[in-house]
């Protein structure tokens, strides 16, 4: 595998009936990308046909049975199912959930036993994957459990990573999620990733406080002086360069945002929310902390846009671009540490 001349990017499907065929179709329409890597989109050759036809693609696909047939400077496609997918765009159907859920079991299992090298994921409905042998709130969950590592939901640009201490966690409950251990092992993770991922030898990293004002001395709420400020105190004292609670409506507007590597934020939106708005549609979601490289692109299936051709590719191709980059850092930091130079012992001089 001539991994850092042709990385081998899988992407899964996603949901047929949203933008994920559009954005994939958008992103391998300029050869030029091919330069990068080889994709391989793990979906039907029919269903794939289909939607090259509906959106008038030129694209060119290479239709294969199993990672063997893979071809270098072409689109792959992994024949997943044999069945007629009846796609319609903009609707929300059980059945296009369940393809979703095929596309990413053996898009994971070929990451897993590296016949890919990186995993793209299309967006899925969440709602419509559920069944009794897929119960997982997204990706990143069953990512998760089929990787090795802890799992951190990481948003990134060039110049912006927002990474979570909760993600996909209703409101009401974050404050009983955020404990001392999770906040150790969610800094450590992006710690560790912007060193290995990133290649940044002494990250500085901010850190959101959970309430409004990070709780006014108690007034809006404890938690940030009796679990946050005590465990970042600890972390700090041995030797990481963390820093915060920052009140959280201030941070992004005030550019304070630029003095670091990294912000955590407590929970979803508080994080999301200034992210998307700020990486105007480039910004990505990395699952940091695990042993396989996966990303996405930011945004959702878009029923309310599927099939009409007007879906923005930036996002995808940015995932697409940032795992290969990832995966290349994580190569390099890998050689650079695997062998470090052992001095000899010194010898006695009489």
């Amino acid at each position: 595998m001539e991994q850092e001349e042709n990385i081998i990017v899988g992407i899964s499907i996603g949901d047929l009936n949203g933008i994920g065929g559009e954005i994939i179709l958008k992103t391998f329409e300029d050869s030029r990308v091919l330069d990068f890597c080889t994709p391989v989109i793990f979906a039907s050759a029919k269903a794939m046909t289909f939607i090259k036809s509906h959106f008038k693609s030129q694209i060119n696909f290479h239709n294969i049975n199993n990672m063997s047939e893979l071809a270098h400077g072409k689109v792959n496609v992994v024949n997943c199912w044999n069945e007629t997918v009846s796609i319609e765009f903009g609707k929300e159907d059980t059945k296009i959930g369940a393809f979703a859920i095929k596309s990413l079991e053996l898009a994971t299992k070929a990451l897993k036993n590296d016949a890919i090298n990186v995993l793209v994921t299309a967006p899925i409905n969440k709602h419509n994957i559920q069944s009794e042998d897929f119960k997982f709130p997204g990706h990143t969950d069953y990512l998760a459990q089929e990787l090795e590592g802890k799992s951190l939901m990481f948003m990134i640009t060039d110049t912006l990573r927002v990474g979570l201490l909760t993600d996909h966690v209703p409101v009401k409950d974050v404050t009983t999620h955020i404990t001392s251990e999770l906040i150790e092992q969610k800094i450590d993770t992006v710690y560790n990733s912007l060193k290995k991922d990133f290649k940044i030898q002494r990250p500085k990293i901010a850190v959101l406080g959970i309430n409004p004002h990070t709780g006014d001395n108690g007034v809006i709420g404890s938690e940030d002086d009796d679990v946050l400020r005590p465990t970042l105190h600890k972390i700090k004292e041995s030797g990481k360069l963390v820093y915060g609670p920052y009140a959280a409506d201030s941070f992004f507007g005030s550019n304070n945002y630029k003095n670091f590597d990294a912000i955590i934020a407590s929970y979803h939106d508080q994080g999301l929310i200034p992210f998307k708005t700020l990486s105007f549609g480039q910004g990505v979601n990395y699952t940091a902390g695990l042993n396989k490289v996966r990303t996405s692109p930011d945004h959702g299936t878009a029923y309310e846009i599927a099939g009409k051709g007007v879906a923005d590719e930036n996002s995808f191709k940015e995932a697409v671009f940032s795992a290969i980059k990832i995966f290349r850092n994580r190569m390099s930091y890998q050689q650079l540490t695997a062998n470090p130079l052992k001095k000899s012992p010194r010898k006695d001089r009489r």
